[in-house]
């Protein structure tokens, strides 16, 4: 059965539903507690020594209200992909926009809805799964963001069930007179023997906006998923983003995700690959100027044997942005043939401009393939006296240059709406032709590299 999303909101108040989910006020209460004890992290901190969120502690967030106004529906409006996507759902702020949203397009099997309606409609999913992924005690936002938890999007994929168009998330910050938080949650549960493809799009308009998000998904057994994310924030825009997921036995899962700018993004992402044969690849791509600064943290974790991993991030620094990079990859002692590789390199487009990468390897079993590297420099003066001696100007090779080495993750996209947007955002920033496409040369994982 198709389940869909409706445009209602709940007729129960936060406290009349959580008293009739005790599990689901054990959980907020969790979170609310842990943030409590260890509050905003601080640079003495080892996971936090060089991101300073110590502004976010300074400022007095307001809890965003779910008033929908012109630039928020312009925002989500310009970041929708209209006919390409299966489902839509749209949030401003945190809360869910039906007027901007559809499911009609859903397979039979799948559903994707708010948290309200998926608790109305299936609990069991919901209490198996929520909260049973992410680690609250590992990250002071994951807390913050349970134990402020009330609205977000819940995906199910049935047994056998193939959602090969995406389904998009679309999660929209605005600021009124004040500063404002919102606290995006979501739930990705794909059954056994399935496919999905999933994007989340970020987007912020003016002004200093919070947006802490956390994204948990539960893949099952020979499942195939197809995960983006794109970020595109404001100037004054501070990002925090969670992503946990957990493979299943025979499970691929594929994850792109892009950051094009924000005041100051951090992302975390945590891949367990719990299951015999799980494969993962994710890729990454930063794009920064000004005074921005992002830093992306990843995890991937294996836990079973004969599992391959791939890993592949680059950054474009501009102006006096600063990058983090930090990647690790865990072999557990029973995880036996594990074969990973795992590489981080970024481009300075100014002398002010830094990169700190932290590629990382901790082994516990004997009979493994694993190898990480990192590059950072200048664009390569040689490739470009050899454009000019083509007849192409100093900074027309620059930019080209520029685009191709970002390209190098776009092309491995095989989402179209959004291997396109990051093509245009490209070409845009870079005054290249906006029909300039650097397409698809092979596959997309660490094989074709």
């Amino acid at each position: 059965m198709t389940r869909l999303a409706t445009g209602k909101t709940s007729d129960h108040s936060p406290a009349r539903e959580a008293a009739a989910r005790p599990w689901l006020e054990a959980l907020r209460r969790e979170g609310a507690d842990r943030f409590a004890s260890v509050g905003y992290p601080g640079t003495d901190q080892e996971e936090w020594r060089l991101t300073n969120v110590s502004a976010l502690a300074r400022t007095k967030f307001a809890l965003a209200g779910p008033h929908m106004s012109d630039e928020a529906a312009d925002l989500a409006r310009h970041a929708s992909f209209g006919a390409d996507a299966v489902a839509e759902l749209v949030f401003v702020n945190g809360h869910f926009a039906a007027s901007l949203s559809r499911t009609s397009r859903l397979p039979r099997g799948a559903m994707a809805g708010t948290i309200d309606h998926v608790l109305a409609a299936d609990e069991l999913i919901m209490e198996r799964n929520l909260g049973r992924i992410a680690d609250l005690s590992q990250n002071p936002f994951v807390a913050l963001n349970t134990g402020s938890l009330r609205d977000g999007a819940v995906v199910h994929v049935g047994k056998s069930v193939a959602v090969e168009e995406p389904i998009h998330l679309i999660f929209v910050s605005t600021c009124g007179a004040e500063p404002v938080q919102s606290f995006p949650r979501v739930l990705v549960v794909a059954e056994d023997h399935s496919q999905l493809t999933l994007v989340e799009s970020f987007v912020g308009g003016a002004g200093v906006h919070l947006t802490d998000a956390v994204t948990e998904i539960a893949v099952g057994s020979d499942c195939r998923m197809d995960y983006s994310r794109l970020q595109r924030g404001g100037g004054e825009a501070y990002a925090v983003t969670s992503l946990w997921a957990r493979l299943g036995r025979g499970s691929q899962f594929i994850s792109h995700a892009a950051t094009l700018g924000g005041k100051l993004t951090r992302n975390d992402l945590t891949v367990t690959l719990a299951g015999e044969g799980a494969d993962a690849t994710i890729n990454g791509l930063v794009i920064v100027g000004k005074d921005q600064h992002c830093d992306n943290h990843t995890l991937l974790d294996h836990a079973a044997a004969h599992c391959p991993s791939h890993e592949l991030y680059k950054h474009v620094l501009d102006g006096k942005s600063t990058c983090v990079f930090k990647g690790q990859i865990l072999v557990r002692q029973d995880s036996q043939k594990t074969d990973s590789k795992q590489t981080s390199k970024s481009l300075l487009l100014s002398d002010e401009a830094q990169m700190n990468s932290q590629p990382a390897l901790e082994i516990y079993a004997d009979d493994v393939k694993c190898t990480h590297g990192s590059t950072t420099g200048p664009v390569d003066e040689e490739m470009v006296f050899y454009l000019r001696s083509r007849g192409m100007g100093l900074e027309a090779a620059r930019h080209l240059l520029t685009y191709a080495f970002a390209a190098d993750i776009t092309r491995r996209i095989k989402v179209e709406p959004v291997r396109r947007r990051l093509e245009d955002f490209l070409a845009a920033q870079h005054g290249l032709p906006r029909d300039l496409r650097i397409t698809d040369l092979g596959q997309h994982d660490e094989k074709a590299r």
